[in-house]
């Protein structure tokens, strides 16, 4: 969020004492307007807080990459990379599991990697603290000890919008993983993804609302924001802003093999009785034609 400051005009010097008198009185009258308003609830509100309580679920997710890394290579996970990693919070719970379990978190942004080490990772026990290492960096350039697993999550890598650009992603984390490690990806798709619409889904206390601004088919190019509305009527709009290009399954798993992957699975989320998503996921090759969907896709490289 931008807020711009207009700062007023110097007074300089006046022999017009009329004028200059009125000129102290407004100033003086918005001063006090300015102390007696009260703080809205956007005013007051933590964007990092609301994004997580929204679209995050880091139990979850840490409890899928374990779990499914352990079925697909048969030995435990320990050294763990968030690529595009924000406030670290994935990073955080995966170290929480033990003191075997280690997680290095990349992102370019060093404002909300500051955060996350001040609200996630100051938060964890002092042992789990220094199992945790933020960098900031490129993840196109940067370079760290090979991973047993590598994930980029909330398709943040869908910034790379140029087909070479996303093989040379690819390929940087092939090379990032050990011999046998896994690379972890979520996605996703279905008809209302190729809209430009709004959907806003009530949270505790506020409003999430995801918004597909703009979709231009022949480049598959969209910008997506996240706005958030509160009880007073306060709204925190544009909070979040993505320009993606919105990738296919068949082209995502094209370009792993391409990059160096044996194999390349899509794990694709259950319903409940409602025919909602039940937050499990389970291999599937063919998928269903919902119109909106959310997928995994986990890469092996051995």
């Amino acid at each position: 969020m931008h807020i711009s400051l207009i700062a007023p005009r110097p007074v300089g010097r006046y022999n017009a004492g009329p004028i200059f008198t009125v000129r102290i009185a407004l100033d003086m009258s918005a001063k006090t307007a300015n102390k007696t308003k009260k703080p809205t609830m956007a005013d007051k509100a933590d964007i990092h807080e609301l994004y997580e309580e929204s679209v995050q679920n880091v139990a979850n997710e840490v409890e899928f990459l374990s779990k499914t890394f352990r079925a697909v290579t048969g030995r435990t996970g320990y050294l763990f990379r968030e690529d595009f990693c924000g406030t670290a919070s994935l990073a955080c719970e995966w170290a929480k599991q033990g003191p075997e379990f280690s997680a290095i978190g990349v992102d370019i942004d060093p404002s909300v990697l500051d955060w996350g080490r001040k609200n996630r990772v100051g938060r964890l026990d002092t042992a789990d603290q220094t199992r945790v290492s933020l960098i900031e960096s490129n993840v196109l350039t940067v370079e760290t000890p090979k991973v047993d697993l590598l994930a980029a999550f909330n398709f943040s890598y869908w910034i790379f919008e140029e087909r070479a650009t996303m093989l040379n992603y690819f390929r940087r984390c092939f090379d990032a993983l050990k011999d046998d490690g896994v690379l972890f990806l979520d996605m996703f798709g279905g008809a209302e993804s190729f809209e430009e619409t709004r959907e806003k889904t009530k949270q505790d206390g506020f409003t999430y609302i995801w918004d597909q601004a703009e979709f231009y088919p022949v480049t598959n190019h969209m910008q997506c924001y996240i706005h958030f509305k509160f009880p007073d009527g306060s709204k925190l709009k544009r909070a979040f802003s993505y320009a993606w290009r919105l990738w296919t399954a068949p082209e995502i798993r094209d370009l792993l093999m391409e990059a160096g992957f044996s194999n390349v699975t899509v794990y694709w989320e259950g319903e409940d009785e409602d025919g909602e998503g039940n937050g499990e996921f389970t291999p599937n090759d063919k998928g269903e034609a919902d119109l909106a969907w959310i997928a995994y896709i986990v890469a092996e490289k051995r």
